[in-house]
């Protein structure tokens, strides 16, 4: 097992020399069983809150006329 961590441990200094550096990112959980469901919520609630604001509406509807467009 050290050999293992040696060479893990030699790769990430590489990077870092290379001027990179680690992130950690949690993201959600797919396999909770209310996964499914509150994605539908915040679906329904970004959908919503689209057809409410106006503004947003003419942008996304002037970005698809220049994306129909492209298509031509």
């Amino acid at each position: 097992m050290a050999h293992v961590n040696s060479r893990v441990q030699k790769h990430r200094d590489a990077l870092r020399q290379a001027g990179l550096r680690p992130v950690q990112i949690w993201v959600p959980d797919t396999r909770r069983p209310d996964f499914s469901e509150e994605c539908r919520r915040q679906c329904l609630l970004a959908a919503q809150a689209d057809r409410e604001d106006e503004e947003i509406q003419a942008l996304m509807d002037d970005s698809i006329t220049d994306i129909d467009g492209w298509t031509d």
